[in-house]
């Protein structure tokens, strides 16, 4: 029965993805190329497949497989792994954003119209932009409370950067390789300490995500460097205590997640109170 019901999902999934392809090519396409020059013809065909038709076939073969895993990972819009994460500090937000800025960094714009279209415009331009926007991605069951970032020869394309999530500090005491702590969908109050949960990564130039070929920056797979880079860069602000690794919990038995590689350990840090 078990064979069954996965044979059945795998063809469901199949017919999903048969079907964007039909309405990509033969409605959007075949549409557009009737009524407009050929280039706005596949610019609008695109723009329909990877940011409305693929992201929604994706989102419903999800739903189908069923896909629940413990993420030490953070989730796309998409419903996909996204950036490991690889990074805990405690304290205020006060302290995080003191932290972050004495370390040279900057807090992200919010993403919205207006960023996004000066990110495309610096991206396209090499022109600085160092509190450009970040995409979303979702831990906790929401998209990032804060991020910060650095930029690499002031350029918008390379960036150290890394979002972070806030969760309540109860949730300190839990085991990080169980389900408790991963699976916890509590928002936190940031007036007080919480636990700032954080997924750091470097933006090296600009690539297609895959499956919906979305325009995205690329990234360096080696997360565990970034991680040692970003713990450095806070540790000589003073502001932080002895860092200790922790492992992250997941039921995906590999060091590989999405394209990264990492070894599943975060690092965990406190701020000193001044």
């Amino acid at each position: 029965m078990r064979l069954v019901t996965l044979l059945f999902q795998r063809f469901v999934v199949f017919c999903l993805g048969f079907l964007s392809v039909w309405l990509i090519v033969f409605v959007v396409f075949d549409t557009a190329d009737n009524r407009l020059p050929w280039i706005l013809a596949v610019s609008l065909s695109y723009g329909l497949a990877a940011y409305v038709i693929l992201p929604n076939v994706v989102r419903m073969s999800l739903k189908v497989l069923h896909r629940r895993l413990i993420p030490r990972y953070t989730i796309t819009g998409d419903g996909l792994p996204g950036d490991p994460v690889n990074l805990v500090l405690i304290g205020t937000l006060r302290q995080l954003d003191d932290a972050f800025k004495k370390a040279g960094w900057s807090a992200a714009d919010p993403l919205d119209v207006t960023s996004s279209w000066r990110m495309i415009r610096a991206f396209l331009f090499n022109a600085p932009y160092p509190t450009a926007p970040f995409s979303s991605l979702y831990l906790f069951g929401r998209k990032q409370d804060v991020g910060f970032q650095q930029p690499i020869s002031n350029s918008p394309r390379q960036r150290h950067h890394i979002r972070f999530w806030a969760l309540n500090l109860v949730h300190s005491d839990d085991d990080m390789s169980s389900a408790s702590f991963w699976l916890n969908t509590d928002k936190s109050s940031t007036d007080h300490r919480v636990l700032w949960v954080g997924a750091g990564t470097r933006d090296t130039g600009l690539s297609l995500t895959r499956l919906t070929f979305q325009v995205t920056h690329a990234t360096d797979s080696d997360t565990n460097s970034e991680r040692e880079y970003i713990v450095a860069q806070l540790g000589a602000t003073g502001l932080i205590g002895d860092v200790a690794l922790h492992p992250a919990g997941s039921r995906l038995q590999t060091s590989k997640v999405n394209h990264y590689i990492t070894d599943g350990d975060i690092a965990f840090a406190n701020f000193i109170e001044e």
